[in-house]
């Protein structure tokens, strides 16, 4: 049974080599194997290695040791086993014009692995990105010929029932063919599902534990005039608390911690008794802001608040750059520079040089930001995108935003949609979000000042 773990886990590209699996084997051995605690421990201690692999290990234990565990009653079990490897033969003989059909065939015979590597390269083959449409509908054509081959089973498996209708007892066939039949739904499932990726655990946080009453709860995009003239209020409240918490802490550390050496040498004019304390004095490290804000339709409505914010947070850091996008990109760090924080976000609206009646193309903008702007971001600099991920079927370009986490010291994405929108429709989440380093919500004013509370302090 472990060597069939391994080799799913193996088809499912978990690293595990030979040497671990013998490590294994022998300390199995140690536990008692009736217990699953004790085992699964095991297991997790010798296969996952890291933090990264460790929620992909506990899918694949959860799918192979109950998911896909569809047993039959053993008194029975021979004489499904014979019928069983005949349908298996029947619809591998169809492979030809399904080549899916092997993997399914081996699957519902109890042999998961070659479907689980199948599922394995139709996942890598959407992370690839080379295709011309958006991910979400490359997912529903990669997995549309596993479906058919899926269906096609289900209808061989019928053919084969009714023609050794008159061989095979009614009770056998019917135990059969509910035994095979759960196997396919498993199967089915498994294509269904969001797969796992092996990204750190990333953050969706919920609204901050001090509520701003009604008003914090409500959306950006649904605030009326009045109600964003108390928002913006509550902004500068959140605004002069922050500063005031970020300069009491700031004003603790700049006292600093005793510096040894000095203080030694300083006793020496008093025979040695340490009078005179002296301190290393440090200055406080700052971050390093670059934010890509998309303009269009609602997404704006969150992230000039956003800007609001951190723009009369700049003394908290030590430089923010903001560029603003629909489908090209523009800095615009210039307006907040020269002006107000209000009237720079007018200029923006007026001057920023941007069409606001291009579609939105999240991969287009990623690519001119990678060419012309990838030079503001390095380890000491946090990168902030504020948009809903919606680039109307575009490519992504996932891969640009891996390297602009590669380059960065904290990759941090807000999304002001609803949460269980966030993977619907034209919507490129599903190729974003395990890239990032952290995804916040942040629809209203609780969610954004709960993150720029963890951003800050």
């Amino acid at each position: 049974m472990i060597l069939q773990f391994v080799a799913c886990a193996r088809a499912a590209e978990l690293r595990v080599s030979t040497a671990e699996v013998m490590d294994c084997l022998a300390q199995v051995r140690l536990v008692d194997m009736l217990d699953e605690k004790q085992v699964y421990a095991v297991l997790r201690a010798n296969f996952a290695k890291s933090r990264r692999e460790q929620r992909r290990f506990d899918h694949l234990y959860r799918l192979f040791f109950h998911e896909l565990q569809v047993h039959e009653d053993a008194a029975d079990a021979d004489s499904l086993a014979v019928h069983r490897d005949a349908i298996q033969d029947s619809i591998k003989a169809a492979a030809d014009h399904h080549p899916e059909l092997a993997a399914i065939a081996d699957f519902i015979a109890g042999d998961p692995a070659p479907y689980l590597q199948l599922l394995q390269q139709l996942q890598t083959e959407g992370d690839s990105h080379r295709q011309g449409l958006g991910s979400n509908l490359g997912a529903l054509v990669r997995r549309f010929p596993v479906l058919r081959g899926l269906n096609r089973a289900a209808e061989l498996v019928d053919r084969f029932l009714a023609d050794h209708r008159d061989e095979i007892h009614w009770e056998t066939r019917r135990q059969v063919q509910r035994h095979l039949k759960r196997r396919i739904t498993v199967a089915r499932d498994l294509l269904t599902r969001e797969a796992v990726t092996e990204t750190p655990v990333i953050r969706k946080h919920a609204t901050g534990d001090d509520r701003k009453k009604p008003l914090g709860d409500l959306a950006f995009n649904a605030l009326s005039p009045s109600e964003a003239i108390r928002l913006r209020e509550a902004i500068n409240r959140l605004v002069r608390k922050l500063k005031d918490t970020v300069g009491q802490r700031d004003a603790a550390r700049s006292r600093g911690v005793m510096d040894v050496k000095k203080t030694l040498r300083r006793a020496a004019r008093y025979q040695g008794v340490p009078l005179e304390i002296v301190l290393k004095k440090k200055p406080p490290r700052k971050a390093r802001l670059v934010v890509l804000c998309d303009m269009s339709g609602s997404v704006w409505s969150s992230a000039r608040f956003m800007l609001n914010i951190l723009y009369s947070l700049q003394a908290c850091f030590d430089r923010v750059r903001s560029f603003v996008f629909v489908a090209e990109v523009v800095e615009v760090t210039r307006f907040f520079d020269n002006h107000g924080v209000d009237r720079a976000i007018e200029k923006v609206l007026t001057e920023a040089g941007i069409n606001y009646g291009a579609s939105t193309d999240y991969g287009l903008t990623l690519r001119r930001f990678r060419r012309h702007h990838l030079d503001a971001v390095n380890k000491k600099t946090t990168v902030i995108v504020i948009g809903d991920g919606r680039s109307n079927y575009a490519n992504p370009e996932g891969r640009i935003l891996e390297e602009i986490r590669e380059r960065c010291r904290r990759l941090v994405w807000l999304n002001p949609e609803t949460e269980p929108f966030w993977y619907s429709g034209d919507s490129e989440m599903r190729t974003y979000q395990p890239i990032c380093n952290e995804v916040w919500p942040c629809r209203n004013l609780n969610q954004l000042s709960a993150f720029v509370k963890n951003l800050v302090l």
